[in-house]
């Protein structure tokens, strides 16, 4: 063979070797591009140091593993289950005030989204003794702050558990499944106020302040599980539907000592919400907010628990509606006053009152958001918080003087940064991602964010992704016809040729505040996308008016039209796609999941001349079926804005179907009913329209389980391909 050969041969089998493998939905689904991080990583409140929960996958053994924060090295093992044969798998765990006794949580059962039963194990670090706490799975227990008993709630009922006597004190009888509960959160406060625990200790423990929910005047929902047996159940859930009554809801607080409940007079709200409840560093003092119904007007009360008075100590109102999720940062100094965040000057930012609730000072400012409150070393006056000052799809934390001087960026990489820091507040754990690189832990130090040491940087998925030969992300923005400025991303395929005519499949979610044009790691999703650009597809995302973090007038914009602006935004970043020379604008599709779907179903109704197919996952059709609390907050109610409604429901339009449509859900969904699908193909059947459809028996709005999502993302691409 000569020489020219012999390297023609190699050429071709270089380029046969080095070619880019491709991504496959078993890949992405079974945990082949899986990170390494930190599971279930606490900051201990005693000493500088840290825990993980460890897995040794060889002997399927979970370890607690204490570490340093300043030297990162493993100090000690506190707990390991290959010494306790017969325990269930460790799911997550917490540590009592003293931090020698570990709380154990075995045998998971999901409820709702955050909510969940478990059996419970305590762990005596020093005795090395492991005892099973509670006879039953049992909800949400919580040390009392000093360490001696654990409140915990189970079967609608509140009750104390006594360390040292092992003893169990019932504090209330009267709950019962669909009618009252003690101390958790109902389906809509679990879902849209995003918590659970609805009780809370008082600094000496002596009290116990819970909220209780009347829920025997809010409408039923029932759902048909199918399951295995001959004839299927009925699952039956209190879910309030906009417009709707809802959980009529009280405040409540127990004398362990006296075992006494007193009653907090709440009389001159009406038809209100309780969002949070918290104990001040005072411990006669109960901290409330309470929100009316339209979500526009907020106080925050002190209840003085030896005199039963209440006291608005602070007043927020808004024209259109009081952000809950970007406004819930209260935390309180020693002596009582306290930092709280507002939107108030158009902007998420951080304000110091004094304990009376009278304004100090305005600690951060500026055209950018805060987007968390990490705490505050009050011996050095320092306030720690992460925000998008650079640039609002970036992430990072900078520290600030309690007078509001000496702010500074701490974080150095531009992409996604959070922080856990250390009790002391010297160190802290930065956790950073972008598009381009996966989760990166650090050690860094908290004065100047100084990079001290490596914990974990991903490198073996760096390694196993080069044989893949990803296209990026290409973050740019994208300026309407109205001004408006977009944050948007495109993936294109990696031998992309200009040149040539390329279909492109959008995704967006949309809904109010959120964000998915972000600089940070792969999803799921985001592996799928790259998957169908290996394929030659162009992938794009735009976040239109309603999205988060540009403002209060960018995120407001919505208010009583839900779905309007949105629509308008997807349909014209659809058209100046198909304005670029490289984009075929008739084929141009949707997809979106939840108001993501919502959004979906609306573009293939309203925009059939943009959109040539569109895929809508678990999507709400109509405003009127989905909860009072989320839609309410944006809608007002049915009854108040009828047109709003009904104006942007995609199955009042049913009629103008042009392209291609896959209508997807869970049979299960207890978020978005799939009452919302099925009233959806009636319309497009009475309208006479062809689409396509599929039904997940007994899954919930994730859709997910055993091969599920494999099933589901086969059958989405499948019709990408058919359709596109």
């Amino acid at each position: 063979m000569n020489i020219r050969c012999f390297s023609l041969l190699f050429l071709l089998l270089s380029g046969t070797f080095f070619a880019q493998q491709k991504i496959t939905i078993e890949d992405i689904y079974s945990g082949a591009f899986q990170q390494q991080g930190m599971e279930e990583f606490q900051s201990l409140k005693k000493t500088s140091q840290y825990t993980v929960l460890n897995h040794d996958n060889s002997s399927s053994k979970i370890q607690i593993d204490l570490y340093d924060f300043a030297s990162l090295k493993k100090v000690a093992t506190l707990f390991d289950t290959k010494n306790y044969s017969r325990l269930p798998r460790v799911e997550r765990y917490s540590f009592d005030p003293s931090e020698r006794l570990i709380l154990l949580a075995c045998n998971e059962n999901s409820i709702y989204r955050h909510s969940f039963t478990a059996d419970y194990f305590l762990y005596d670090i020093d005795k090395k003794e492991l005892t099973k706490v509670f006879n039953s799975p049992v909800q949400e227990p919580t040390f009392s702050p000093d360490g001696k008993k654990i409140a915990f709630a189970k079967d609608n009922n509140l009750y104390v558990y006594d360390l040292g006597t092992k003893t169990i004190t019932t504090i209330t009888t009267d709950g019962k499944k669909n009618e009252i509960i003690n101390g958790i959160c109902d389906w809509v406060y679990e879902e849209e106020f995003s918590f659970v625990r609805a009780f809370d200790w008082s600094a000496d423990s002596k009290k116990l302040a819970y909220i209780r929910f009347d829920e025997n005047q809010v409408p039923e929902f029932s759902m048909t599980v199918y399951g295995a047996n001959l004839y299927p159940s009925i699952e039956t859930i209190k879910y309030p539907k906009a417009g709707e009554h809802n959980s009529m809801v009280s405040l409540h607080i127990y004398d362990v000592v006296s075992k006494e409940t007193q009653k907090v007079n709440l009389e001159n709200y009406n038809d209100f919400y309780i969002p949070r409840i918290k104990w001040t560093n005072d411990a006669k003092l109960l901290s409330v907010k309470i929100l009316n119904r339209h979500q526009n007007n907020l106080d925050l009360l002190f209840v003085d628990v030896t005199t039963g008075t209440t006291k608005v100590v602070l007043n927020e109102k808004n024209k259109k509606y009081i952000d809950f999720v970007d406004t819930d940062n209260l935390y309180f100094l020693s002596d009582n006053r306290f930092i709280w965040t507002t939107e108030k000057d158009g902007f998420n930012h951080i304000y110091l009152y004094d304990k009376t609730g009278k304004l100090i000072s305005q600690i951060t400012r500026g055209n950018w958001e805060v987007t968390s409150l990490y705490g505050l070393d009050e011996k050095n006056k320092k306030v720690y918080y992460e925000s998008v000052e650079n640039g609002s799809t970036n992430r990072d934390v900078y520290s600030i003087g309690l007078d509001g001087t000496n702010n500074t960026r701490l974080s150095k990489r531009s992409g996604t940064n959070t922080a856990t820091f250390s009790p002391d507040y010297r160190y802290y754990v930065n956790i950073f991602s972008s598009a381009t690189q996966p989760t990166i832990y650090t050690l860094n130090d908290s004065k100047t964010g100084r990079e001290l040491q490596l914990i974990e940087n991903n490198e073996d998925l760096v390694v196993r992704l080069r044989g893949y030969d990803l296209p990026v992300k290409e973050f740019f923005t994208l300026k309407t016809k109205g001004g408006n400025e977009l944050n948007a991303w495109m993936i294109k395929p990696k031998n992309f040729n200009a040149s040539k005519k390329y279909p492109v499949f959008m995704y967006q979610y949309s809904g109010p505040g959120y964000q998915k044009v972000k600089n940070d790691w792969n999803s799921y999703d985001d592996y799928w996308f790259m998957m169908l650009a290996q394929q030659g597809y162009i992938v794009a995302c735009v976040d239109g008016r309603g999205t988060g973090y540009k403002g209060e007038s960018f995120k407001k914009v919505t208010y009583k039209q839900l779905g309007k602006y949105e629509l308008e935004d997807q349909i014209e970043a659809a058209k100046i796609f198909g304005s670029y020379n490289y984009v075929d604008a008739s084929r141009i599709g949707i997809f979106g999941w939840s108001f993501g779907g919502f959004m979906a179903a609306n573009c293939i109704l309203k925009g059939g001349d943009v959109f040539k197919m569109a895929i809508a996952v678990a999507p709400v059709t109509n405003w009127r079926f989905y909860d009072s609390v989320y839609t309410e907050r944006y809608m007002q109610t049915p009854q108040e804005n009828p047109s709003g409604y009904d104006d942007n429901s995609p199955i009042n339009f049913a009629s103008q179907l042009k392209g291609k449509f896959l209508l997807i859900h869970g049979s299960a969904d207890d978020n978005v009913h799939v009452q919302n699908s099925m009233l959806m193909m009636e319309a497009l059947i009475q309208a006479n329209k062809q689409f396509d459809s599929q039904i997940y028996p007994d899954k919930n709005h994730g859709i997910f389980g055993g091969m599920t999502r494999i099933q589901l993302y086969h059958k989405m691409t499948n019709f990408i391909k058919e359709s596109l």
